[in-house]
């Protein structure tokens, strides 16, 4: 019999007052640049070993220093996890890292930019080969990733099993904001609000293109922009509101053919300063259709409708 003279009680255990570690999910993240490199730095920060793969192989290296294990193929990654993440560079990416990899047994959360469709094709495909399937679009930067307050976060959709069991997980890089079992609702959402950022930008471009050339000093302009731009946003909620109702004229105070009629002031002033209404003219050339067609009396909602005829 072993003498126990000498030896170290092992108190790992013993100890009702220390609580017992919590096992990490396996996990594999597929794809290291700007945004797959800051999700992985994230896991990583928070005391996670995740199994990396990266096309290029040397981008692999300074995670392997900080304690990830590199997977030599997409498939070995795939294989050492429940929890596989993937962030490539667009779907056709996604589906050749992924061909003839075995994912039956796996949740399969894609974080790549995708249209709806393509997430609803991943989703479906990943059904086939016997894996959960969630669909992530990440409104955030790379340098917001694992920085707590930043504001970023991610919308998912799919399977909100995947989104219960491994939300701690997902939550370490960023916030996760749940849209619904559809898998494209997440692309949809992310798109959607893209779009609306990519309208705000050419608001502000031409904005600050009418005062460039003038004593006036874009430091101070700024400020003003802003709050405007921030006075406008609410109108955001006055257009759900009129579209849930399908009512586009009650308690309406700035009708279509009043907006309308300011449009020649802001095209002249345009002409005026040397600055190319580009950015103007598709929509003003809505509200001249909507208003042409007998809906002056309305707020700007129903160029929506234009829009989807």
């Amino acid at each position: 019999m072993t003498s126990l003279i000498g030896m170290e009680p092992d108190t790992r255990t013993t100890d009702p007052t220390v609580p017992a570690a919590t096992p990490k999910t396996p996990l594999a993240v597929l794809g290291l640049g700007a945004m797959g490199g800051a999700l992985a730095r994230a896991w990583l920060a928070a005391g996670h070993a995740p199994t990396v793969w990266n096309r290029t192989p040397s981008r692999a290296e300074p995670f392997a220093a900080a304690g990830a294990t590199v997977a030599a193929s997409a498939a070995e990654a795939v294989a050492s996890a429940e929890l596989v993440v993937v962030c490539l560079l667009d779907h056709a990416s996604v589906e050749e890292a992924l061909a003839g990899v075995d994912l039956a047994g796996r949740d399969l959360v894609d974080l790549t930019t995708t249209t709806p469709a393509e997430a609803r094709a991943g989703a479906a495909r990943a059904a086939e080969r016997g894996a959960r399937f969630l669909a992530g679009g990440v409104m955030a930067i790379p340098p917001m990733i694992g920085v707590p307050g930043a504001g970023g976060y991610v919308f998912y959709s799919g399977s909100r099993d995947v989104f219960d069991t491994h939300g701690d997980i997902l939550a370490v890089p960023a916030a996760g904001r749940y849209v619904g079992a559809d898998a494209g609702f997440a692309a949809l959402h992310d798109v959607a609000l893209l779009s609306a950022m990519t309208g705000m930008f050419a608001g502000i471009t031409h904005a600050f293109a009418l005062v460039r050339e003038e004593a006036v000093d874009p430091t101070a302009f700024a400020p003003l922009l802003a709050e405007w731009l921030t006075a406008m946003a609410p109108a955001a909620h006055r257009t759900a509101a009129q579209l849930a109702a399908d009512d586009y004229v009650s308690g309406v105070a700035s009708t279509l053919a009043m907006q309308l009629a300011g449009a020649p002031t802001l095209l002249r002033t345009a002409a005026e300063q040397g600055v190319d209404p580009a950015l103007l003219l598709p929509y003003l050339t809505l509200m001249e259709r909507r208003v042409a067609d007998g809906h002056g009396n309305e707020s700007g909602t129903g160029l929506i409708d234009l829009l989807r005829s």
